[in-house]
């Protein structure tokens, strides 16, 4: 059965009508999600037909195809960007609701004092201005333009939807805020930056390591990739550098939205009954978590069937429902691109317009920078500069609580940013500079001027006002060119590295940004790509621009793509296909000689060893070999995969592991050896935040971190800049964010069976694929 029929049986279901339902009254589990769902499907958006709208000058049409992706026409750019406000919010509302309150720190007032963490934490840390000329202007010349008719396309689904809102606003009595440019181009620093190398965590901990181990040691420790001399910075004291501070940087930092992190959102009458707590949202597992790395490629005309450029891209995060990502095709005069975007999902962030093509992996470029701010004796918000001193600027906030009267936070900042940690005992403050707190630095949005592009040349200069996050993009034109280009604001550091704090006196500024990034334009073989890996080009000369780590890092994405990249071959799209869904385990390679040539006395061990021993090192979802290395390679000491053992000491290590991976996977896959699957312990799941009856089933996978088939894959998308229409790409777990739509959940089986769709270009081909058919009119 698949997942879209899976709910149109539960919505035309006969159920028992909500308000005859006592308040508070239990009722069974099936009851209950029937009468979600039926509440769901009450609440879907008009997809078809017409609706005036204020704010509109001309008519827009939206086309949604089969798979749900919008193609939307509009005849000039407020249109356009108004209409995508409105579908986006036709779609995934609520979704953007949640990202709003996390962006502006008020999720305390619908969560309650367990939110309260996250909240203090965004308040210090985010861009507070000024959204002035600079800001608007960095993203596009018509920034400002975009940015207010995206919000307003936004607000007018609010207002046109006020007494008809997405069921998990009816459920919890939520209403959901006006947007506004501003609430576009919010932003804030996390101490532990996703998509950065070496961010203030790092600082921190390697401090602490010099402090206890030298300066050579924890430099040999850290492995720093391209290699680097360590050296402390003049007037930095680690001795003082301790644990609490790691403590305190880890408080609220993070996803706050990741199901489990934050409590069951309360329902309000007369739907109390609906959602019992122990049918809360699943919490993904640690290893679900860290299921990611994101790939790029693009190859051009030499290595391709049809002698033109391809361009390939699968990044990956978190997996969600709804998805992080979402699909749309936006079509004006002066506009023409189709891709994927992410949250608040204005323009489109990784795709290809009529001429060029691209795709992103997060590249790890240093961009934050500890201070160590040394405190006046007397005057404890005063800190030195230059020989003086001057104070810390002071902001007091309330932050709204839900049960509770508001909290007041004191926030801080030095010239250089917010201070997260106060040790008056030593006398400092510690503060942290980041790329985000400067003007133009919304993450993603300098995708407007890529989506104008003209060629891969013009696209180098569009792609240095992709300032956050730090990216690889690769891309490729329709003339035949492929190219490769790290982007992000990188700070020029003249004399020191950002590897260590600094002290915040003034001997150690940034001065200005960098422009010198690493790049490539057609390289002789014939291809581009990354993979999360160290990417400055062989014939790089510049100072590093990220240091990467040679210990515990995973490289085996990077090395297998130029294992199946090779030159004097012709690729196919089923063959970029093949690649990206390549499942072969690089570490397993290494690891299964230690698993032949011996037996071993005890049963059970010898069975698990065999499965091994035989297997081809593919991590495919029904294997058994697969399941027990995976379980071996976490049960196991270290040192019985490390290729330093010997051997004669790597044995019975390998066969301890193996006794643990026994019993472990017992306990979790049963004592029926034929029912171990690897799949059962690489389950992707999509769960809702706010109610099970609203999650999707869970989806067995092959792949898994090290492998380019990584399993938190969002997207995937092969264009061909051939003939766009032949591009492909498949999305998880589907377009709408909306329980009952007909594209909620409706790719999963897709994805799943790592299948892929096309992406329509051509209004041809669009028609061909259309599904549902709506014109939005001015009022």
């Amino acid at each position: 059965m698949s997942y879209t029929s899976y709910f149109q049986i539960i919505v035309t279901c006969v159920v028992i009508p909500l308000l005859a339902m006592g308040c508070g009254e239990e009722v069974d589990t099936v009851d209950s999600d029937e009468q979600l769902m039926s509440l769901a499907r009450a609440s879907i958006s008009q997809i078809e037909g017409e609706l005036s709208l204020e704010g509109l000058q001309e008519p827009v049409e939206v086309i949604r195809d089969r798979h749900g992706i919008p193609h939307i026409y509009a005849q000039n750019t407020d249109d356009l960007f108004f209409a995508q406000g409105y579908v986006m919010a036709q779609d995934r509302l609520w979704q953007m609701e949640l990202w709003r309150r996390w962006r502006e720190g008020r999720l305390a007032e619908i969560f309650g004092p367990e939110a309260f963490d996250y909240d203090a934490r965004t308040r210090l840390m985010m861009y507070r201005g000024p959204f002035d000329e600079r800001e608007w202007t960095s993203y596009h010349a018509e920034g400002e333009r975009i940015f207010t008719a995206y919000a307003n396309g936004v607000n007018a689904y609010i207002d046109t939807h006020a007494d008809n809102l997405p069921v998990e606003f009816k459920l919890t009595g939520i209403q959901p805020g006006r947007w506004t440019k501003e609430t576009v181009v919010r932003r804030w620093t996390g101490l532990f930056f996703p998509s950065a190398g070496n961010d203030a965590g790092d600082e921190i901990r390697l401090a602490r390591s010099v402090a206890e181990l030298g300066v050579e040691e924890a430099n040999r420790r850290a492995a720093p990739l391209p290699w680097d001399d360590l050296v402390v910075p003049e007037g930095l004291d680690v001795t003082i550098v301790h644990e609490d501070i790691v403590a305190a940087m880890r408080k609220g930092e993070g996803d706050p939205l990741v199901p489990g992190r934050l409590p069951q959102l309360e329902l309000v009458e007369p739907y109390t009954g609906l959602v019992p707590p122990d049918r809360q949202a699943e919490a993904p597992t640690e290893e679900q978590l860290l299921e990611i790395g994101s790939n790029n490629w693009a190859v051009s005309g030499a290595l391709s069937i049809t002698g033109q450029v391809m361009v390939v891209n699968d990044p990956h995060r978190r997996l969600e429902n709804p998805s992080l990502r979402y699909y749309s095709h936006l079509n004006a005069p002066g506009w023409n691109v189709i891709g994927a975007s992410e949250p608040p999902f204005v323009g489109v962030t990784a795709g290809h317009n009529d001429r060029v093509a691209w795709g992103y992996t997060f590249a790890g470029v240093d961009v934050n920078d500890v201070y160590v701010e040394e405190l006046h004796p007397e005057q404890p918000d005063m800190v030195r500069w230059q020989g003086g001193w001057e104070p810390l600027r002071v902001i007091t906030e309330e932050i709204p609580v839900k049960g509770e009267e508001p909290r007041v936070v004191v926030l801080k900042y030095s010239r250089h940013g917010p201070v997260f940690y106060e040790d008056p005992d030593n006398g400092v403050v510690y503060a942290v500079r980041s790329i985000t707190h400067e003007p133009g630095t919304a993450p993603y949005l300098g995708c407007f001027r890529m989506a104008q592009a003209e060629s891969a040349e013009d696209f180098f200069e569009r792609a240095m006002f992709w300032k956050v996050p730090t990216h690889n993009l690769v891309f490729g034109d329709v003339e035949g060119n492929i190219a490769f280009q790290v982007s992000a604001l990188t700070p020029d550091r003249e004399g020191w590295n950002g590897r260590l704090p600094v002290p915040g006196d003034g001997r150690y500024e940034w001065q200005g940004f960098r422009e010198d990034l690493p790049r490539e334009y057609n390289p002789q073989r014939g291809w581009v790509g990354t993979a999360n890996n160290d990417s400055h080009p062989p014939d790089y000369t510049g100072r590093p621009v990220m240091f990467h780590s040679s210990r515990g890092v995973e490289y085996s994405r990077i090395e297998r793509m130029k294992q199946l990249l090779q030159p004097n071959r012709k690729y196919t799209v089923d063959d970029h296909k093949r690649i990206q869904l390549d499942a072969y385990s690089l570490r397993a390679e290494a690891d299964i000689p230690s698993f032949q040539g011996w037996t071993s006395d005890d049963a059970e061990v010898e069975r698990a060893r065999a499965l091994v021993a035989d297997w081809n090192g593919v991590l495919d979802r029904d294997s058994a070999g697969a399941a027990v290395w995976y379980r071996w390679r976490g049960e196991a000491e270290a040192a019985a995969y490390e290729p330093e053992t010997p051997a004669d000491e790597r044995r019975p290590l390998v066969e301890a592991g193996l006794r643990k991976t026994v019993d472990r996977l017992k306990g979790e896959l049963g004592e029926d050896w034929s029912q171990w699957r690897y799949g059962r312990l690489q389950k992707s799941p999509f769960t809702h935040l706010l109610s099970d009856a609203f999650s999707l089933p869970a989806v067995e996978r092959s792949g898994g971190f090290g492998t380019i088939a990584a399993t938190s894959v969002s997207f995937r998308h092969i264009l061909d800049t051939e003939d766009w229409d032949r591009s492909v790409f498949i999305i998880t777990p589907g377009q709408s964010g909306q329980p009952g739509s007909p594209y909620y959940g409706s790719l999963l089986e897709t994805w799943g069976s790592d299948e892929y769709l096309q992406l329509a270009f051509s209004r041809e081909a669009v028609e061909a694929l259309a599904g549902h058919r709506l014109t939005l009119s001015p009022r």
